[in-house]
């Protein structure tokens, strides 16, 4: 039996990329349903489609949030226990590279893991898990191990998911709310967010593109 069977997740920056990727091997691996958090409208509708024509509407809800607004991301928390009254695993994937407008990428990028994990870990995956453990899963990056040039701030917010999720995930939390906490560090991904990433100016952007061909990219 899948790991995943039965379970419920809830995905931040599910509309897209990495975050529904996660959405479409949970449910083919038998996960019970996912709550889809994105603040791009268009994205969702767009994915809803897919979804609900491949797994059924029972399997999936949707709901707009902007990870930086603890309220507006709790929203997606209640409405995952109210449409699938269970809660296992949550997947902190929103996330921006955006250099130029480096104070929203890091509301976004660590403020919004920081409500994320949170709210996950105190107060819903402890209570609303349907077995003994419950899992969050935070998304970092390759930059963390090679540290890119070209989108310094981005590198930081993303070597400050992986110092804060190593050090929530220790065993004395995990003692008290059984709930494991793994971080993943992702390479260069073909979604979005490369797509639209800023840099601070030219000459950073000049080190982004040099950097990025050098780093084997997956889709």
């Amino acid at each position: 039996m899948s790991v995943v069977q039965g379970k419920v997740a809830l995905i931040t920056g599910g509309a897209g990329g990495i975050g529904f990727a996660f959405a479409q091997e949970l449910l083919r691996n038998g996960a019970k349903g996912v709550e889809l958090v994105d603040i791009d409208t268009d994205l969702l509708e767009n994915v809803k489609e897919q979804i609900v024509k491949e797994f059924g509407s029972d399997k999936v809800d949707f709901t707009k949030a902007d990870v930086a607004d603890k309220s507006q991301l709790e929203v997606g928390f209640k409405k995952a226990i109210q449409t699938f009254n269970q809660l296992d695993i949550v997947i902190n994937n929103a996330g921006i590279g955006d250099d130029a407008n480096y104070e929203k990428q890091i509301q976004i990028n660590c403020i919004g893991v920081v409500h994320g994990t949170l709210l996950a870990v105190h107060e819903y995956l402890p209570k609303y898990k349907s077995g003994k453990e419950g899992y969050l899963i935070n998304v970092s990056s390759v930059c963390t191990l090679y540290p890119g040039r070209g989108l310094p701030v981005y590198t930081g917010t993303k070597f400050f998911v992986s110092g804060f999720s190593r050090a929530i995930s220790a065993d004395v939390y995990y003692e008290k709310t059984k709930v494991k906490i793994l971080t993943i560090c992702p390479g260069l991904t073909d979604t979005g967010i490369l797509k639209k990433c800023k840099c601070l100016g030219p000459e950073y952007t000049e080190f982004f593109l040099k950097d990025s061909e050098q780093l084997q990219g997956q889709r």
